[in-house]
């Protein structure tokens, strides 16, 4: 039944705690280079500028002392997904190309640059996943949560729901791990009961295999967001109260040296 752990290869949503010196900076200075190290994977344009993002990443992995391989292991999941994507960017590729045609498809003349466009497009969405998975193994819960609102906290005296948006994040990462594990009974459920389900295959196969999860696992989820949406309710959760925090963060000049060493380094990504 290991072939329906699918929590095993999510890290998004699991934090892994720890006294690295990247555990030791300010959340705050954390979530910025992570924000910065994101952007530059979206909008970097040169496979000079991937690298960098990607060198990023692992450097982050490293000194978090995080497990590589349980990383990597996050690509797993939407690999197929990510391949489907990059072979109709090549066959879609916008910027016409007049170079030697490697092979035709179907009347469609297919480049080098084409299988560069497509190559830089997987290339980026696995650094989005590493990144993203980065994010999330270093930084608790409490940590995202808090720190977004201390750096939100100045849109707030411009009438703008800050606390509701930290709380659709936190929410969100909340719901990562739960989804997996409702899905992993349901699959397992489903299994056991004789359904055609797990095995591998090919991909068409695999993705009929998603479909019959998809409605119990949607009536889930709905049922698990009208509990806690009725369970905040009964708190005496109010958007517009104002609160007190009992945490508080304090900025080091490690902190800023790090966030301007690694700003400097993010801002290079969009130049390269």
């Amino acid at each position: 039944m290991s072939e329906f752990e699918f929590l095993r290869n999510l890290p998004l949503g699991q934090s892994v705690p720890g006294d690295s010196f990247l555990h030791r900076l300010d959340p705050r200075v954390r979530i910025v280079m992570l924000l910065g190290l994101l952007a530059g994977l979206v909008f970097s344009r040169s496979l000079a500028g991937l690298g960098v993002g990607l060198g990023l990443v692992l450097v982050g992995l490293l000194v978090g002392r995080f497990s590589i391989r349980f990383a990597l292991r996050g690509l797993i999941t939407p690999l197929p997904f990510l391949l489907i994507l990059a072979v109709l960017q090549v066959f879609l590729n916008a910027v016409p190309d007049e170079g030697r045609a490697l092979f035709t498809v179907l009347g469609e003349r297919v480049t080098w640059g084409d299988v560069w466009v497509g190559g830089m497009l997987l290339l980026r969405f696995a650094g989005l996943v590493l990144g993203l998975s980065l994010a999330t193994l270093s930084l608790t819960t409490s940590e995202l949560t808090h720190g977004l609102e201390k750096l939100l906290h100045p849109l707030a005296a411009l009438r703008l729901p800050v606390r509701d948006w930290v709380v659709v994040v936190q929410v969100t990462l909340r719901f990562l791990p739960f989804l997996a594990q409702a899905a992993e009974r349901i699959a397992k459920a489903q299994a056991s009961r004789g359904a055609g389900i797990g095995g591998g295959g090919s991909l068409w196969r695999r993705a009929r295999q998603a479909l019959p999860l998809v409605i119990p696992l949607f009536l889930t989820s709905l049922r698990r967001a009208e509990n806690m949406a009725l369970a905040m309710e009964a708190r005496g959760y109010s958007s517009g109260q104002a609160h007190a925090s009992m945490t508080e963060f304090k900025m080091h000049p490690r902190d800023a040296g790090v966030l301007i060493l690694v700003l400097c380094v993010e801002s290079a990504m969009f130049w390269l």
